[in-house]
């Protein structure tokens, strides 16, 4: 006779979910309680920060991640959190304790009495076991919606006293059979669909491709490639680019489209027909209004979204398997002799500083320099995201981290999973004074587990992305945009972590290259820069 711990813990060991993210209290303890060896438990000190961590573990793993949160609370601080991998489409099984049974219907202390509206909107499906009998089941059901695309985080309560009930053997034998289930996503889309596109690509004046995060989510990433050789078409990135969707050193790339309504369809001119893959139409803020499109131009979109499919304001769609729909547009696609390639774009270069400070373009330069190879990099430096891309040049798939949903306190927490997920690669984490201290707690798990992360800290002492939006908003004079005081020098060193502040170039190029070669644990580097606010 077997208990609902027992049951679960199998269920997890079938789905490959055994790294728990989690920060404890009193309700989580019997589900973790003789916790096994071939189990890994990685603490944070905040909820946010463990959510954090699991995305960034998820999306470099490319598996599903799983949270243990405390109640209500738990739950509450991990909000932002998870509305980010909600953005991100981050397979992710985020469970919470509850209350005893018994104590529910009195709403005891610790009782999350709506416990399924709570997460709600930011999970995809949100679910508490009627029966101790349906917790094994439950959690088997919650990681193949989480994998279901579009992926996302779901939620799961779980009442403290379920996990020491003994389980009737036929109960335990179907939960084992519900985990071991496997579902395949692969939609294709209908032959006429894919002709019909084929034609009108064939057909189009002046078409172009605008790529988004998917593509690399879904794998989709050669055959996107394959397709702008063939027809050598140009290639922009969608505007708030989470992941890096085609490589920026193509000569067919173009860069990536601002994220304002007027100013995109401006980029698009000359165009008659617009191939958006794996991307919404389109991801706007902040509102300049005008035309969605230019006079005269057609949209396409494919997409494994039906929700991001109905929503779009303009163009047609359609809705499948983003590798599958390409490769079949490739087939279909008649063979031509390679077009004229434009000259290869060569990573964008600075030393530059101003009264003895880099400025982000000169510090994103150094950084890049130094940075290995197969480096894993992850962004939350919003108002340098431009100089990043420009310095960087990434052109791997699976490379490149950066929340598509707008909220901070992601870069710190997503870099130390990230390197949990991908413990084979470097991984580089370039981020703002500002955003550090959304997850700064994340510090303590790198320095704790030895995660060798480089962060690169950089430093203006302001909110200078908020301060863009200020002028773009004509709302100058509103408070709280600068943050003064600020030693995160000392903060890292505080939580365990070696730090060091660089001032100059060839310091900084140095302090990437030792730190992002080493393995005995993370290392921060806080380099003060200028403030250049992005233009649109």
């Amino acid at each position: 006779m077997r208990t609902v711990r027992e049951s679960v813990l199998d269920v997890l060991r079938t789905r490959g979910m055994t790294t728990v993210f989690g920060n404890p209290g009193s309700t989580e303890l019997p589900m973790l309680k003789e916790f096994p060896d071939d189990f890994r438990y990685v603490l944070g000190l905040q909820e946010a920060v463990v959510v954090g961590m699991a995305d960034g573990f998820a999306l470099a793993s490319g598996t599903t991640a799983l949270v243990n949160l405390h109640t209500a609370p738990g739950t509450g601080n991990a909000m932002g959190a998870i509305l980010n991998a909600r953005a991100n489409r981050t397979p992710m099984v985020v469970t919470a304790g509850q209350q005893v049974r018994a104590m529910l219907t009195m709403e005891a202390l610790l009782t999350n009495p709506q416990s399924t509206l709570l997460p709600q909107p930011a999970v995809k499906w949100a679910y508490e076991p009627p029966r101790p009998a349906d917790v094994a089941p439950a959690l088997a059901r919650a990681a193949q919606i989480a994998e279901t695309p579009p992926q996302g985080p779901v939620f799961v309560s779980l009442p403290m006293d379920d996990f020491d009930v003994v389980l009737d053997p036929s109960e335990d034998a179907a939960a084992q059979r519900t985990a071991a289930r496997t579902v395949t996503h692969a939609a294709v889309p209908s032959g006429e669909a894919v002709r019909e596109l084929a034609a009108r690509l064939a057909g189009a004046r002046s078409a172009v491709l605008v790529v988004g995060n998917d593509v690399d989510a879904a794998g989709a990433w050669d055959a996107v490639v394959a397709l702008a050789e063939r027809t050598g078409l140009p290639v922009w990135s969608a505007p708030t680019e989470g992941r890096v969707a085609f490589p920026k050193s193509h000569p067919r790339y173009r860069g990536m489209l601002p994220p304002a309504i007027a100013p995109l369809s401006r980029c698009l001119e000359g165009h008659d027909l617009v191939l958006v893959i794996g991307a919404p139409v389109f991801c706007y803020y902040p509102y300049l209004p005008g035309a969605y499109l230019p006079d005269g131009t057609e949209l396409v979109q494919l997409t494994r979204d039906a929700d991001e499919a109905a929503r779009a304001p303009v163009g047609d769609a359609i809705v499948a398997d983003l590798t599958l729909t390409v490769r079949a547009l490739l087939a279909e696609l008649p063979g031509r002799e390679a077009p004229v390639a434009a000259d290869r774009i060569a990573p964008t270069e600075s030393t530059e500083t101003l009264d003895g400070v880099l400025t982000p373009l000169a510090a994103m330069t150094a950084v890049a320099k130094g940075a290995p190879e197969n480096t894993l990099w992850i962004n939350e430096s919003p108002s340098n995201l431009g100089q990043f891309h420009d310095t960087t040049r990434i052109s791997t798939p699976g490379s490149f981290l950066f929340t598509a949903g707008g909220g901070l306190g992601f870069g710190l927490a997503a870099a130390v999973g990230a390197q949990l997920g991908a413990p084979d690669r470097p991984v580089v984490c370039v981020i703002g004074d500002g955003s550090t201290h959304y997850a700064v707690q994340a510090l303590w798990t790198a320095a704790v587990y030895k995660v060798p992360v480089t962060f690169v800290v950089l430093s203006n002492q302001r909110y200078a992305i908020l301060q863009w939006f200020a002028q773009v908003e004509r709302a100058q004079g509103a408070p709280g945009l600068d943050i003064p005081g600020l030693d995160i020098t000392a903060i890292a060193t505080g939580y365990g972590v070696p730090a060091h502040r660089a001032t100059g170039f060839g310091e900084l190029t140095k302090l990437v290259r030792e730190s992002a070669l080493q393995q005995d644990g993370p290392v921060l580097i806080d380099v003060p820069v200028t403030t250049e606010l992005p233009s649109l």
